[in-house]
């Protein structure tokens, strides 16, 4: 449960049970925004409801609306402490429930395959055939349809009809007249024979049995129900194998001691130690040890990242290398884990504007086909046909209409397609962050945190010919800048230290720092200086220092003993894949525009090593939002990407914000699309993602309606056999779960991993 700030109102998560098609999702929104100041967005794939109330409105109201509804609700399980469990997890009584009903689908199954097989099959009917299908097909339409039966009694309680109201309808239609026939019709002579034809016959002097109807559409709308379940527990493996991602016990460091606890024990602050192969315990920074992490699972980063003292890790990324030292610096529902499944499971719990037009016909739906049901039988009745096609088109009717996929439709796509972002590094938050990134053609980028890393790093190290030579030099200025606390000192040590892993840096005396000039001290016996560089440069030093101007890098030269030596480069460090990003987003038909606050020269030189063309310069924050405004007014549909607190307010102006996950929390809860991964071609996967979504849901839907269409005339003109109609039904729901369970396995282009694994093959990776 959240209360906004103000506290008036409320949002309640509730897992309402009992819930079978679109008509049970209409019925349970309706009755809840009954209640004064409340409306609710009910999601049949995973079985919650999103409830937004007035503060004074108690959970026990919203749970007692719902059960008035004829379902039942509770509370979600309150996850274990420090731990980023999942909504989707299953529960002892959701396994108990789903034994029950692989159990009663058997048992429903062994009794109604000699029916069918007698009923369609004439060579192998026997004297008193119809009699032993009528004692088998019994229990079937009894205790088989059960589920059906007790689902719409408890509907009718409550003047609710549902797709349960159907094919209960349906199944005791045709087990009543099957039982008239028998015992009334002369369908009970010891010799009779029965023709087995897809489409329905009536006439003649006995009365035909539809005994076959009345076991196939209990085994068959079981048996789609089972296997779309499965399906839809599927659609949530993903974010359930992100929640089982959370380690269970860490090694903490006190005292010179090393003890293992419960991660339910961990504390900010508190030091842990992470072994080759383990999982990284929850947020923290690195305190001592180097090694290689593996973030795929987490934030769908294919390569390794290295990190070393000082640098950030992620909870449950795994250790693929040396001896980690961490300070926690975030556990539980703060850790980026936990925030990603929020993220996830906030997207799962909303709905496309089709979806919700979806809801709303299928209110409408049930009433209306039994309607025509009736009216078909009375047409017919009254036409003088005989009484058994009547009959049999007034099952067909009660049989083939359901509304279960037009319910199924958006939700099952999008659990599918959140599932499938959260495993690429792309977090969604919900449908209309879909529906809206799907039509957005322009996109700003912000630069540093956004298309550069934010971090200063070494470019580029030059030496004289002559000189100490490129190790050395860098070696020396390593030593010195060791001492430094100026990101560029910072950014030259870390450098030698991960180029040079084999020499330990030397040890420093005399070591001076100089405001606006840099920092010298005594090296093995030189004096060696890293300062900015001076007028009287060698020819190759001198050269290098043009180059890093042109580019926007800042340079510094290294002095051993006076003399010049060699000159370093150093600048912000341009994100992965960010030429390619681009090139993506033009081909999709998004133009990209930048917008930062940094200088003309860094911005221009970024853009150009892009192919960004439109570029602004010295942009404060109220500078990026009104370059978005400008850029709707002319009929744009403009998304923003930014990572920190002055992209807030362009974020929020766009149609649609982007936030990097290693961004400020203000940048992420102002967006509406979260990229973990520090690649920018997510952003492209995103944009691809959606579309293929949205075309997913789109053509779902168009089956959900176009089936309804075509099936429900056929029935009434008694073109539709209700044996075929159950097979029909079932059919239709696992077409629509099938199609979106593509999602899970779709790939916007080849992994960075198999491009990194060819270009090595080919002799090395380009920068």
């Amino acid at each position: 449960m959240t209360v906004d700030p103000v506290g008036t109102v409320t949002s309640t998560d509730l897992i309402v049970g009992g819930m079978t098609c679109a008509a049970c999702v209409s019925r349970v929104e309706k009755r809840l925004a009954r209640l004064d100041g409340v409306s609710a967005t009910v999601n049949l794939a995973t079985g919650r409801a999103r409830v937004t109330h007035p503060s004074d409105v108690a959970r026990e109201e919203l749970i007692a609306a719902v059960e008035r509804a004829g379902y039942t609700a509770e509370p979600p399980p309150a996850p274990r402490p420090f731990e980023a469990a999942s909504p989707t997890e299953p529960r002892a009584a959701d396994s108990r429930a789903r034994r029950e009903e692989r159990d009663r689908l058997l048992i429903t199954a062994l009794l109604s395959v000699p029916v069918l097989v007698l009923s369609m099959v004439p060579a192998v009917q026997f004297r008193n055939w119809q009699w032993l299908c009528f004692v088998l097909a019994a229990p079937v339409a009894v205790w088989g349809a059960w589920p059906f039966h007790r689902r719409a009694l408890l509907g009718l309680r409550h003047s609710a009809a549902t797709m349960d109201t159907l094919v209960s309808l349906g199944v005791a239609a045709s087990f009543v007249w099957s039982a008239y026939a028998l015992f009334l019709g002369g369908a009970g002579d010891p010799g009779m024979r029965m023709p087995f034809t897809l489409l329905p016959s009536a006439g003649g002097d006995v009365a035909r049995v539809y005994l076959e109807a009345a076991v196939a559409v209990p085994l068959f709308v079981l048996t789609g129900r089972f296997l779309e379940a499965r399906a839809r527990r599927g659609t949530g493996e993903a974010l359930r194998s992100l929640a089982g991602l959370a380690a269970e016990e860490v090694t903490v460091r006190e005292d010179a001691e090393e003890r293992l606890i419960p991660l339910a024990r961990l504390r900010v602050g508190q030091e842990f130690i992470v072994r080759p192969g383990e999982r990284v315990a929850t947020d923290g920074v690195v305190t001592s040890g180097s090694s290689a992490l593996d973030l795929s699972l987490v934030t769908g980063e294919s390569e390794p990242v290295e990190v070393a003292p000082g640098e950030r890790v992620i909870g449950a990324a795994v250790n693929a290398g040396g001896l980690l030292r961490v300070r926690a610096t975030a556990v539980g529902a703060d850790t980026r884990l936990a925030r990603i499944t929020r993220l996830v499971t906030d997207a799962q719990a909303g709905k496309a504007r089709a979806q919700r037009l979806a809801d709303t016909v299928a209110g409408f739906f049930v009433p209306v086909v039994l309607t025509l049901a009736v009216t078909v039988l009375g047409f017919w009745l009254g036409a003088g046909a005989d009484p058994q096609a009547a009959v049999t088109a007034c099952v067909a009717i009660l049989v083939v209409a359901c509304p279960c996929a037009l319910g199924l439709a958006t939700p099952t796509a999008l659990l599918a397609a959140t599932g499938r972002g959260a495993q690429l590094g792309v977090l969604v938050n919900g449908p209309r962050a879909l529906e809206t990134l799907r039509h957005v053609d322009t996109i700003v980028l912000d630069k540093t945190g956004t298309l550069t890393t934010g971090q200063m790093t070494v470019a580029k190290v030059t030496s004289v010919p002559e000189g100490l030579g490129h190790d050395a030099a860098l070696r020396l200025a390593g030593a010195v800048e060791a001492g430094s606390e100026h990101p560029l000192g910072r950014a030259i040590a870390a450098y030698a230290r991960r180029t040079l892993p084999e020499q330990p840096l030397p040890e420093v005396t005399g070591f001076r720092s100089t405001a606006g000039f840099g920092v010298a001290g005594r090296v093995d016996g030189h004096r060696v200086e890293v300062c900015a560089p001076g007028s009287a440069l060698p020819d190759t030093l001198a050269r290098a220092l043009t180059d890093a101007e042109a580019a926007a890098l800042t340079p510094v030269s290294v002095r051993v003993d006076g003399a010049d030596v060699a000159l370093v480069a150093v600048g912000d460090r341009l994100r992965p894949g960010g030429y390619r990003a681009v090139r993506r987003l033009r081909r999709l038909g998004v133009e990209p525009v930048l917008a930062t606050g940094d200088r003309e020269a860094p911005a221009r030189a970024v853009a150009a090593e892009l192919g960004v063309t439109d570029v602004h310069a010295r942009c404060t924050p109220e500078d990026k939002a009104r370059l978005v405004r400008r850029l709707r007014e002319r009929g744009h549909r403009v998304a923003v990407m930014g990572d920190g607190v002055n992209d807030a307010a362009a974020l929020a102006r766009a149609d649609l914000g982007i936030a990097m996950g290693g961004g400020t929390d203000v940048a992420i809860g102002a967006a509406d699309v979260t990229l973990v991964r520090g690649d920018i071609e997510a952003v492209a996967d995103a944009v691809l993602l959606a579309r293929r979504t949205l075309g997913t849901i789109r053509a779902n839907l168009l089956w959900a309606f176009g089936y309804n269409v075509v099936t429900v005339p056929l029935a009434a003109v008694g073109w539709l056999d209700p044996m075929v109609a159950a097979a029909a039904m079932s059919a239709s729901s696992l077409l629509v779960v099938g199609n979106s369970l593509r999602l899970r396995a779709w790939q916007p282009a080849p992994s960075r991993l198999s491009r990194t694994v060819r270009s090595r093959a080919r002799g090395g990776s380009r920068r």
